[in-house]
């Protein structure tokens, strides 16, 4: 009978399965979505999910609670603010297994793990102050300017043959400089025995 052997191994000891669960969950928090096997994601569902039914609590031992396994203290804060809001009412299933197919490398299946309600938290979020100011210059140089971006790859192209054609010259350039100062000399001699010849 199969008693007390719930929950698979996923081929690590106890602390490596611990450590990725944590890994796992914390980068779920921080992302709202990650991809994974599917094994993985359905090992890491209820242990996440156990994690936000604390962060609902919002008391001062729940967030240590959570502190055990959430290192990341930028994460635990946005759990306690802007996750447990978003499930106040909801009574479970704060996630969503999505199955992808299988893996190119290896055939492994796998799978996207996301909060529920993730799609529209990022369309409603605004973007953050340096996310704006990068994204600021790309719009007006395009506007502006799109005549100086075409003219910035012809000078890198220009640069790289250069750069490669030079350790080439100084690696190849004692044997053809040998080899033509031979054939200049028996040509000069060529020329010297034609020219007494005649």
């Amino acid at each position: 009978m199969k008693h007390r052997v719930a929950g698979r191994k996923l081929g690590r000891t106890s602390m490596h399965r611990t450590a990725l669960l944590r890994n796992l969950s914390t980068e779920l928090f921080r992302h709202e979505s990650i991809r994974t096997t599917l094994i993985k994601a359905k090992e890491l569902r209820p242990f996440a999910e156990r994690l936000i039914t604390l962060s609902k609590r919002e008391t001062l031992h729940a967030r240590r609670l959570v502190l055990r396994d959430i290192h990341d203290k930028d994460v635990v804060g946005k759990m306690f603010d802007a996750i447990s809001s978003r499930f106040a009412q909801r009574p479970g299933g704060y996630t969503r297994i999505v199955k992808l197919g299988p893996r190119r490398g290896d055939n492994a299946e796998m799978a996207l793990i996301e909060l529920i309600g993730a799609e529209t938290a990022k369309k409603a979020a605004p973007p953050a102050a340096g996310e704006a100011a990068e994204a600021a210059p790309e719009k007006a140089g395009k506007a502006e300017k799109p005549g100086k971006k075409e003219a910035k790859p012809k000078t890198a192209e220009k640069a790289k043959p250069e750069k490669k054609a030079k350790p080439a010259r100084t690696k190849g350039a004692p044997k053809p400089q040998t080899e033509s100062k031979g054939k200049a000399k028996s040509g000069a001699a060529t020329r010297k025995v034609g020219k007494s010849g005649s």
